[in-house]
């Protein structure tokens, strides 16, 4: 098996991305859209202008791990940057009870006897 490419990224570029910090100050969902609300500044990190660049529309925090090629752990540490800095806005997904969506006894049956039929 051949090594992901993670596993052959240059420890010393994530560190000097990350400014050293191995844990993001805070946790995002995966799913969570992130949505610029700047325009990149000169003289800002090259990282953090892509990301702004990237999210002028609504954008996945795993979308950006993709598109920068960086660890998702690393993408959190940027965004909290961003987020302190007021640069960014991040949009959770719903939180929704999970027992309110329940399919009722009766429907269950029903789809049941349709897939027999079938």
């Amino acid at each position: 098996m051949s090594p992901r490419r993670i596993d052959s990224e240059d420890p010393d570029r994530l560190y000097t991305v990350t400014g050293g910090r191995t844990a993001a100050g805070r946790e995002f969902d995966l799913v969570a859209l992130v949505v610029s609300e700047h325009e990149p500044e000169p003289g800002m990190q090259s990282e953090h202008a892509k990301i702004l660049r990237l999210c002028q529309t609504p954008v996945s925090v795993v979308e950006l791990s993709a598109d920068l090629r960086l660890p998702v752990t690393a993408v959190m540490i940027l965004l909290g940057d961003l987020l302190d800095a007021g640069h960014i806005v991040i949009r959770h997904p719903l939180k929704t009870d999970p027992t309110s969506h329940k399919p009722t006894p009766e429907l269950l049956k029903e789809v049941l006897r349709g897939l027999q039929h079938l």
